[in-house]
């Protein structure tokens, strides 16, 4: 078994059918590894996506010096790394961050493992965030994803200065426990 060698060859010299081969050979597969990545499987659909894309802009890229399931995963985890560090610059970094990047320059290169450690962390946020009773979660919302402050949150909640301070910090408490629980602590910000 050539595990699509022959196929990669003959969609090198131009027969598209063996390309729907390699596709059908290895989409699925290649999306449940993506998705350990990305946790999302139309994240996930996505990227394989790109992955066949970029084997169709350049067919010629493939020297057969390894199997080309590998080469096909060795270019789809590049692309979920690239995914993931894209995401966290965009989503998660909070202002506060970007100004003390800007005055250190660009981040040190992380490691593929700090990388999904940190999309681990944000995920087990999320779900914590989730559980929170919609009091809770609104005040932590407004506070620290919209950067308002404890007034101008209260005016969207309708309650005074001292409700969405306690609001706040309860929430706060119960995201700790949450996330101790799941084996990952957070610090004090504000």
């Amino acid at each position: 078994m050539d595990n699509g060698v022959s196929s990669y060859r003959r969609f090198q010299n131009g027969d598209q059918d063996a390309f729907v081969e390699i596709v059908d050979m290895y989409r699925e597969n290649l999306m449940l590894f993506l998705y350990r990545f990305v946790c999302d499987m139309n994240t996930a659909e996505d990227l394989a996506e790109d992955v066949f894309v970029e084997i169709l802009l350049h067919p010629k890229r493939f020297h057969f010096q390894c199997s080309l399931k590998t080469w096909l995963f060795t270019i789809g985890r590049n692309k979920a790394v690239s995914h993931i560090r894209k995401q966290s610059k965009i989503t998660y970094l909070h202002p506060a961050d970007a100004g003390q990047l800007m005055e250190e320059g660009s981040r040190p290169h992380e490691s593929l493992e700090e990388v999904v450690l940190q999309s681990e962390e944000k995920q087990a946020l999320s779900r914590a965030m989730d559980r929170l009773t919609d009091d809770y979660r609104a005040a932590l919302h407004l506070v620290y994803f919209e950067e308002m402050t404890y007034e101008e949150a209260g005016r969207i909640m309708k309650k005074s200065r001292k409700q969405i301070e306690n609001l706040v910090y309860r929430g706060k408490q119960s995201l700790r426990k949450m996330l101790k629980e799941e084996g990952i602590g957070i610090e004090e910000q504000r």
